[in-house]
């Protein structure tokens, strides 16, 4: 018998401004898989993460995390959803006046935790774990983009959270820095049993990563599959999605 999915969203909709971005998109992720979100830039992946963690809320629908509608509930009955939910976002979002072991201490001290050596040993737990051991000390200004990726990834995973969003994690980074990032992905999965929403348009980092792979088209979920039936599709839009073929290319 199949579990519950962690997520799972129905008839979502959400305008902006005049622009309807998401158009009754439907989805599920289950728990422990990694799903990758593609689609084009300006598409809507990014809105539709938001709506996952609470920082949007929909025009129309409803989105469950843990079967919860997170639509219906109150900021403050948000706040234990956001405990279980992390985010990483494109920059990294790290607060350049704090060091790296401030940065990644955020959340512990957010939640409560007052015990220095609680903290201390959380933190370093969490660099270990993305390749950063003895870091603490550096400020971000001192950082390669790929270990402000690697901090914010810490600081999301320091609270042991069952679910992490990644908002284009590869977008800006070298292909080897980015194998890097795809690698530490999955290795997180493995490790913790974390369930994944990955957001890109990197097609070599969707299929080094997905279990699922959901192509986000037109403000709706186009297809879901597994990457071997993404990259098995004769559907032109797909094939042309995946090969990074323009309109005009095909006409010239």
């Amino acid at each position: 018998m199949k579990s519950e999915p962690y997520i799972s969203i129905r008839n979502l909709y959400k305008t902006l401004g005049q622009q309807e971005v998401l158009c009754g998109v439907d989805l599920d992720v289950q728990s422990g898989e990694t799903l990758v979100v593609i689609g084009r830039s300006g598409g809507g992946k990014s809105v539709l993460l938001k709506h996952i963690i609470g920082l949007m809320k929909p025009s129309k629908g409803e989105v469950f995390v843990e079967g919860v509608n997170i639509a219906d509930v109150s900021e403050r009955d948000l706040a234990p959803i956001r405990k279980k939910v992390a985010i990483l976002f494109q920059s990294g979002a790290l607060f350049d006046s704090m060091s790296v072991e401030q940065n990644v201490a955020f959340p512990l001290h957010e939640a409560g935790i007052k015990d220095a050596n609680i903290i201390d040993q959380k933190v370093a737990e969490a660099l270990e774990v993305v390749d950063l051991a003895g870091e603490q000390k550096k400020m971000p200004e001192k950082l390669s983009g790929g270990m402000r990726k690697r901090v914010g990834l810490a600081r999301a995973i320091v609270s042991n959270p069952a679910c992490i969003l990644y908002d284009e994690p590869t977008t800006g980074l070298d292909p080897i820095v980015a194998d890097g990032v795809n690698h530490l992905i999955r290795r997180l999965q493995k490790r913790f049993q974390v369930t994944s929403i990955v957001v890109t348009h990197d097609m070599k980092s969707a299929f080094h990563v997905a279990d699922q792979v959901a192509y986000l088209y037109e403000g709706s979920i186009y297809f879901k599959g597994t990457p071997k039936e993404l990259q098995a599709s004769e559907d032109p839009n797909i094939k042309n999605f995946i090969e990074g073929r323009s309109e005009e290319s095909q006409q010239a």
